[in-house]
Formats: structure tokens, C-alpha cells, sequence
């Protein structure tokens, strides 16, 4: 029973990871300046935001 709350935990992570890289990504760089974030920024935000999943 634990090893498929870890999977299911995982999989949750990695969704918010992959939506999260996916949303900021299509934002305009005036727009991720108005919310403090670089471009390059994007994949440390987004494992920050899975991290909280």
C-alpha cells in the first residue's frame, strides 16, 4: 500500500512540475517580470511548486 502512495505522490509532483513549466513558458517576458520571474527561473519555480504537490 505504501509503494502506490509514493507513485501516486510522484506522479502528482511531476504533473505540477510539467504544468507549471508549461504555463510560465507561454507567458511574454513583461508578464513573468510582473510576477519577479526570469525566464530562466521557470524550472527552479516549477520544482518548487511540485515540491508543494
Amino acid at each position: 500500500m505504501l509503494l502506490w502512495g509514493f507513485i501516486a505522490k510522484q506522479i502528482r509532483r511531476w504533473q505540477a512540475y510539467r504544468r507549471t513549466v508549461t504555463e510560465l513558458s507561454q507567458l511574454d517576458d513583461r508578464t513573468l517580470a510582473d510576477i519577479n520571474v526570469s525566464r530562466s527561473e521557470i524550472f527552479r519555480v516549477a520544482r518548487q511548486a511540485a515540491a508543494a504537490a
